[in-house]
């Protein structure tokens, strides 16, 4: 079996999709324009890694009250520093950053409205 997404009920879903799309380089390749407003996102692989969509009859994850380990979105980087940077220039806010011993580092930052995202420079990538 291949992975092809994990599905996030959201409030706000139109300002998440316009900033993932803005600054992580995640790209629309489906949309719904009617409720559940149904949107798929690619990275720039080209690869649907994610969906979100608008269900206010069922339970929305307040991720601002969730450790950022409970659940987050990890992105690779090739420079973790400036792309934090950029993000928090954009709304993220910081979190942490841990650097390994390997040379990686993790930087836990949270979108605007508090979703756990992750930016990984890796000294070997996966």
């Amino acid at each position: 079996m291949v992975f092809e997404h994990f599905a996030l009920n959201v409030n706000n879903i139109d300002e998440i999709v316009k900033w993932y799309t803005g600054n992580l380089g995640l790209k629309i390749v489906s949309e719904q324009k009617e409720s559940p407003f149904m949107t798929f996102l690619a990275d720039s692989s080209g690869r649907v890694i994610m969906e979100l969509y608008f269900r206010p009859d069922e339970h929305i994850t307040n991720f601002k009250t969730q450790h950022p380990l409970t659940f987050h979105v990890a992105f690779v980087s090739e420079n973790a520093e400036q792309d934090k940077t950029r993000l928090l220039e954009q709304g993220a806010l910081f979190v942490e950053e841990v650097k390994k011993e390997d040379g990686s580092l993790l930087v836990m930052l949270r979108d605007p409205w508090g979703m756990p995202l992750q930016l990984c420079q890796r000294a070997q990538a996966f």
